[in-house]
């Protein structure tokens, strides 16, 4: 059993950087684990924001995070990272991390299961 346990959000002006942290506890991340970011706004699904392979660092990005969003990942800490910058209101929603014990790569982060969750952050960017 995998635990997850996300911070770092917060209330931020448009323009401006974030950092999301998500930490694994009860269980280190395996190799064969991904790691992704997902975001759910009011009234919309959720949509995968960005992902990461544990094992090489092969990562996803949404189009409409891309140059904007990084995701990576610290082995020692267990933990994985959402550095967001240039924020957007539309980028406003609760971001959560989740793991999947299985590769992907590309569009099929999108698809794969994810089977653990942590249970959300608040992200709010105002204009």
């Amino acid at each position: 059993q995998v635990e997850l346990v996300e911070s770092g959000g917060g209330l931020v002006q448009a323009g401006g950087s974030l950092r999301l942290s998500c930490a694994a506890s009860g269980r280190t991340f395996s190799r064969w684990y991904t790691i992704g970011w997902f975001r759910q706004a009011p009234g919309k699904k959720r949509e995968l924001v960005t992902a990461i392979t544990w094992s090489d660092g092969s990562t996803y990005y949404a189009d409409s995070v891309k140059g904007r969003f990084t995701i990576s990942r610290n082995y020692a800490k267990n933990t994985v990272y959402l550095q967001m910058n240039s924020l957007k209101p539309e980028d406003t929603a609760v971001y959560y991390c989740a793991a999947a014990s299985g590769y992907c790569s590309g569009d099929g982060c999108r698809i794969i299961q994810y089977d653990y969750w942590g249970q959300g952050t608040q992200v709010t960017v105002s204009s």
